[in-house]
């Protein structure tokens, strides 16, 4: 009896019953090495923060990632209308103010 292959290129991928419902973020830091980037994503309400993921891509990936980010935002925009960008916090604050 001749086996049969799965079609090339299809993988399953699983998702962690944790992972399912999401995480919030109100402000994002990037770092990086010449190996990789670092993204903290978090939850930022006064007078307290969270880091609520921290991702680890590499260079490579992450311009496949920026590329991504780009066509998705323009499709969303075509859909939804054109955004403007958040205005960017002075140096040294978080963009809340403070009591």
């Amino acid at each position: 009896m001749a086996e049969q292959r799965k079609p090339q290129g299809m993988i399953k991928v699983s998702f962690p019953e944790h992972l399912k419902g999401g995480v919030y973020c109100n402000n994002m830091f990037v770092t990086h090495t010449k190996e990789e980037f670092i993204i903290d994503f978090m939850m930022i309400a006064p007078p307290t923060g969270a880091v609520t993921a921290r991702v680890i891509i590499s260079p490579g990936h992450m311009k496949r990632v920026v590329s991504a980010l780009q066509i998705n935002l323009v499709k969303y925009e075509e859909r939804f209308g054109k955004l403007t960008a958040a205005e960017e916090p002075a140096k040294g604050k978080l963009g809340f103010p403070t009591p």
